[in-house]
């Protein structure tokens, strides 16, 4: 009877651990008011239930959603704080994770510090560098698009170590891992909409030498990643390094929609005597925009449509595939030292007398139940970046116009309209407007 019972208690506690995993989504108040474009709303909400959303393990979480939010409120100094104080939380995380033992760095994620995504450490760049433009310091702005350019030029190495590491205790602890390195591999190192901004920040202040660099590699970017840039380059790049005497050029930035989630996917993986693994992990998940395609109007006359530049989806899922190779190889390690004490026990229980086999069967069960119930994914993600950026330009005699950008849905329904009735248009001088819609 003692077997029996130790077997029978086992399982509601299981059941009670699985049913402790299903939970609200706690930003509903935060997006909905984001889906209005309320950001100071959003920006509040954030504070009010910081504790009960964020916690000590989420810091870099919050500084980033905290930051974008601020930044499309158009609190441009409060922003540059708060996404530079998540930059360095991202910073001394990858650290000391290049410095931690195998042993503790196997420990599940979600139990962990969040120690933020690669596109997420590229993209702060990208704002702050908006941010400083629009407080007037282009030297500021340039300095994060070079911050930007080498974090790309330094993924490719940047999970070398942890990776081989993981790999040789892969091996060791099981010869038949299906893992292959080249699909973990990043092939992405120069960004469409780092590129745009330099050579726009560099043509503000005359430095035409250095725009034309940063033009012909942005071009460079579109040939070089298919796979991320799926669509024709903009046609309006053309004319940015050729602007008549006597003109303005006013460029306008949009961005639309947001940033992927993470969803849980789950394998499994046999071990001897009809036991099996689960691996649990976080995949990247789109969230679909409403958006489709962007009209500027000036003046209430002349319009012209929008082109995309960067799918920071895509920027996003490329990017995330070398971490996820090293998450899927911690997960592979720790599920199997998991689901050899539970093979190891069914394997025992087959060898001793009928009421100690049970006992050892019962358990072994138990083990491998706990174990698929523990296994579960780090879904934790910032929320706020925006899915894609669009890009357009027009020559202009110097004056003050009236601006509006109109976002439009697949039928044709305006869902979301940016005006500025006070657009200033300047000769040999960066005239940049930024309207966002992320529905």
């Amino acid at each position: 009877m003692g077997p029996l019972k130790t077997g029978i208690l086992l399982f509601p506690l299981l059941g009670l651990l699985v049913l402790s995993c299903a939970t609200t989504n706690p930003y509903t108040p935060i997006d909905d008011a984001v889906h209005l474009g309320d950001y100071e709303n959003g920006l509040e909400t954030i504070e009010d239930k910081k504790k009960s959303i964020y916690r000590d393990k989420d810091t870099i979480l919050y500084y980033l959603d905290k930051g974008m939010l601020n930044h499309y409120a158009r609190r441009y100094e409060e922003s540059i704080q708060v996404l530079q104080d998540g930059e360095q939380a991202i910073e001394e995380a990858y650290t000391k994770s290049i410095t931690m033992e195998i042993s503790s760095y196997l420990v599940n994620d979600r139990v962990r510090d969040y120690d933020g995504e690669d596109y997420e450490d590229i993209y702060i760049n990208a704002f702050n560098a908006l941010n400083y433009y629009y407080i007037q310091k282009p030297e500021d702005a340039l300095v994060e698009i070079r911050r930007m350019n080498n974090k790309l030029q330094f993924l490719a190495s940047k999970y070398g170590v942890i990776t081989s590491n993981l790999q040789k205790q892969a091996l060791e602890s099981s010869v038949q891992i299906p893992y292959d390195p080249e699909s973990a591999e990043t092939r992405f190192n120069n960004s469409a909409l780092a590129r745009y901004l330099g050579l726009l920040f560099y043509r503000g202040i005359g430095q035409y030498d250095d725009a034309r660099i940063d033009r012909d590699q942005l071009k460079l970017a579109f040939a070089n990643a298919p796979w991320v840039y799926s669509y024709p380059l903009p046609a309006s790049l053309e004319g940015e390094l050729d602007i008549p005497p006597g003109k303005g050029r006013l460029n306008i930035l949009a961005f639309s929609g947001l940033s992927p989630v993470k969803v849980e996917e789950s394998i499994r993986i046999p071990l001897p005597n009809k036991r099996w693994i689960k691996i649990a992990l976080p995949v990247l998940e789109y969230r679909p925009s409403l958006v489709k395609w962007i009209e500027v109007t000036v003046n209430g006359g002349e319009s012209f449509h929008l082109e995309l530049l960067e799918d920071i989806e895509a920027v996003a899922r490329e990017t995330f595939k070398e971490k996820s190779g090293v998450i899927y190889l911690k997960s592979i390690i720790r599920g199997i030292t998991k689901g050899v004490t539970s093979s190891v026990l069914s394997g025992a229980s087959e060898e001793v007398g009928s009421d100690a086999g049970l006992a050892l069967w019962l358990i072994s069960l138990g083990t491998q139940a706990f174990a698929e119930a523990s296994e579960q994914a780090d879904l934790r993600i910032s929320r706020y970046f925006p899915a894609k950026a669009w890009v357009g330009g027009l020559n202009l005699d110097p004056g003050v116009y009236a601006l509006k950008v109109n976002y439009y849905a697949a039928n044709g329904s305006l869902l979301a309209s940016y005006t500025d009735d006070q657009v200033r248009v300047r000769e040999d001088a960066l005239n940049l407007v930024e309207a966002v819609c992320v529905r």
